[in-house]
């Protein structure tokens, strides 16, 4: 998985299809940018040759040498066997396009299968059925968005409107906002008791927004009928939030904005400097950050969304920052425990889109098969299905 790798993408879907039929596979983390060792067979061998992935074959005595090589005490390595394939649940509205989501997307081009869900089937438990959870591009505090100003008297945002009203009128709801912080709190015990929850975009601060005003007010008349809580700002709970606190709502109801939480564009400045850098972490006491950032490059360009990085000082101390950009308060990913599950929180909209617009036409991944902003989404794909190998002694 390091340079010569022909189609990074596809070899996670590789992987992934090895797992689902019984075969046994390792992720060697560190090793040639963070290799697979899978048992071979003629099927998968066909499937790497269709698929444009480039593997090789190894001796018995090869392998021993590179697991030696791998676990040394010299090497930042180690070795985590993947046990089985993940359920994967992805939360979409009905009539999404693929290409409207980066996960979505590099799913489908990895040919990794999953499942869609919406509020209704979270609010009637579906989720305890999957292991993992990706939070499609969404605004969990019922302002649709924040897209008033532009995008009002749009057909796609009045359509839109309407198929989330009926939603929360079938649901049992009289507000879209009281329906997503159902949905949010739903998701919060899903992480609580086990579940891998990642999201991008703005689902990542809308979600933890919702949260921390599980019992407010904070959506202006146009979005839910009726006026905000002029005070909500002083009693935002931060201690119901995963991964921010402290940070000041947008209030403003035709500014595109949540809160503070978001990177400004001004305070990127030249668009051509935007690259984020992984952290290097021990791969042998940190495994789970280490294979969260697997990769053949630790210095990625940047891309935009409507949520763009997150502002440092706002993260709590209790997530570690994955990747951010040098020199700057700007965090890119993250990534956190509640109760027994994880979260991990990707800024940016399209890893190879960097500023993607409503109506943009989709990225061809085929153009991009060796992308490495996309690589770091698969990484969260297959992080449910490992398991710390024991040490040889």
């Amino acid at each position: 998985m390091d340079l010569k790798q022909t189609d990074h993408l596809k070899a996670y879907g590789v992987t992934f299809h090895a797992l689902t039929k019984g075969l046994k596979a390792d992720w060697l983390l560190n090793y040639r940018g963070g290799s697979f060792m899978i048992d071979y067979s003629d099927d998968l061998a066909v499937e790497c040759r269709v698929d444009g992935v480039s593997f090789e074959t190894l001796t018995s005595s090869q392998v021993t040498e590179i697991y030696s090589f791998v676990q040394s005490d010299d090497n930042n390595m180690d070795v985590v066997r993947l046990e089985k394939a993940p359920k994967i649940a992805v939360y979409v509205p009905p009539g999404f396009q693929p290409w409207d989501d980066a996960v979505t997307l590099v799913l489908e081009y990895a040919k990794v299968p999953y499942d869609k869900i919406w509020n209704y089937e979270i609010l009637r438990g579906d989720l305890e059925k999957y292991d993992w959870l990706h939070l499609h591009h969404e605004d969990f505090t019922g302002q649709y968005g924040k897209f008033y100003a532009s995008f009002a008297n749009a057909q796609w945002y009045i359509d839109q409107q309407i198929q989330y009203e009926n939603n929360a009128k079938k649901n049992g709801f009289k507000k879209v906002s009281e329906m997503m912080k159902a949905v949010s709190l739903t998701i919060k015990n899903y992480i609580a008791q086990g579940g891998f929850l990642f999201a991008m975009c703005s689902a990542t601060d809308s979600y933890d927004i919702s949260l921390a005003a599980m019992n407010l007010d904070i959506c202006a008349e146009m979005y839910d009928g009726d006026a905000a809580d002029s005070k909500a700002q002083g009693k935002l709970d931060f201690t119901n939030s995963l991964a921010f606190q402290n940070f000041k709502l947008e209030n403003n109801p035709y500014f595109y904005e949540y809160s503070d939480i978001d990177i400004q564009p001004l305070e990127i400045g030249n668009f051509e400097n935007d690259y984020f850098t992984l952290f290097d972490f021990s791969a042998k006491y940190d495994p789970v950050p280490t294979m969260l950032t697997q990769n053949h490059a630790n210095v990625i360009k940047g891309f935009m969304g409507q949520t763009t990085m997150f502002r440092r000082e706002l993260i709590k101390t209790s997530v570690i920052n994955l990747a951010e950009r040098q020199g700057t308060d700007q965090v890119k990913y993250i990534h956190g425990n509640f109760g027994r599950g994880t979260f991990t929180f990707y800024g940016g909209h399209d890893p190879e889109d960097y500023q993607h617009a409503v109506g943009d036409p989709p990225t061809d991944l085929a153009l991009y098969k060796n992308s490495p902003g996309y690589r770091l989404i698969l990484n969260n794909v297959l992080f449910p299905a490992a398991t710390k190998k024991k040490q040889k002694t």
